[in-house]
């Protein structure tokens, strides 16, 4: 766990991989009324989730919410064990487009057969372009597809955090672009990516490399640059 900001924190869960291992990184954001879980990891996270959060200081009890970037399997995957490990109802939020591939009207892009039938999981409430979430001081919501064709991102203006989700990885601090073998229309997803220099970015977390927070703007800006 990383905490960021007051009531913004990245956590940092770790699984084995195939022959290798893997740490991805869901957000978490909190204010006094709602506890926010951007992304759920795969099945079987649902203790490092605990943990992490309990590392941040927050209760895992008092999740509300849960924002999906996307569909992929490693994004909504924990969601289920999540939902039913609770005793209320939470509200799941994704975009109109990935609705039917988490809810299980549509197949997911990605779906690996190898691992039986598509999980699926209710969306509560539809995430649209430019709006603003009203959790933690407030979450614009940014459609960034190209990673999948409904894949969201969002900007937490408060601590001037960008969560990229999948539309960008990071190695080390430095931001290299959409992986391009697990994306379905690369010339959108950087098209995408360019909607970032809109915005006064200080720290990025990207669900597959972490934390950047070296002259980011900068960074965002010589991506576009280069295309």
């Amino acid at each position: 766990m990383k905490k960021i900001a007051d009531g913004v924190a990245e956590l940092d869960l770790l699984m084995d991989f195939g022959s290798r291992q893997m740490v991805i990184h869901p957000t978490l954001l909190w204010d006094d009324e709602h506890v926010v879980l951007v992304d759920t990891g795969f099945p079987g996270m649902l203790g490092a989730i605990q943990s992490e959060m309990k590392l941040a200081g927050v209760s895992f009890d008092r999740l509300t919410t849960v924002i999906l970037t996307h569909q992929d399997f490693d994004h909504v995957g924990g969601l289920p064990e999540i939902r039913q490990s609770l005793p209320k109802s939470i509200e799941v939020i994704a975009h109109e487009v990935e609705r039917p591939y988490i809810e299980g009207d549509k197949v997911p892009i990605k779906h690996n057969p190898s691992r039986g039938e598509p999980l699926k999981s209710k969306v509560d409430t539809l995430a649209a372009d430019g709006e603003v979430l009203p959790y933690a001081g407030g979450l614009t919501v940014i459609f960034t597809p190209g990673h999948t064709p409904g894949h969201i991102s969002l900007y937490h203006g408060r601590s001037k955090t960008l969560i990229t989700g999948d539309a960008i990885v990071s190695d080390s601090g430095t931001l290299i672009g959409p992986n391009e073998q697990m994306t379905k229309d690369v010339a959108l997803a950087w098209n995408s990516i360019a909607r970032f220099a809109d915005f006064d970015v200080s720290t990025v977390v990207c669900y597959h490399g972490g934390l950047c927070d070296t002259d980011v703007n900068l960074q965002f800006a010589n991506l576009v640059a280069s295309r």
